[in-house]
């Protein structure tokens, strides 16, 4: 049996067949809106390499459709993370450094 997450043969999402009868299935807004259903209704590892990795992949996937200040606050809290993980292998270096000399 198909799950809702995987699209017909013909490329719709199946949640037209259970959640949104009587919806167009060509229609923008509709489409939209299952996609979103879709990804509400996905289920994965929580507490594994992939689900940690899924996890990022819909950040990734968020951050890139949302605009205006929901886009700079992405920016800004994948800048943080980046910075955090600079400052993190840069202390490493130098203790291994000051360690080995």
């Amino acid at each position: 049996m198909a799950k809702a997450q995987e699209p017909d043969s013909d490329g719709h999402s199946r949640q037209f067949d259970d959640e949104l009868v009587g919806l167009d299935p060509d229609d923008p807004d509709a489409q939209a809106f299952a996609a979103h259903l879709d990804r509400m209704q996905r289920e994965r590892p929580g507490f594994t390499v992939e689900g940690y990795l899924a996890g990022v992949t819909d950040f990734a996937d968020s951050a890139n459709r949302a605009e205006g200040g929901r886009r700079w606050a992405a920016v800004l809290v994948v800048l943080a993370l980046l910075l955090v993980v600079i400052y993190a292998v840069w202390d490493a270096l130098v203790f291994v450094l000051r360690t080995w000399m």
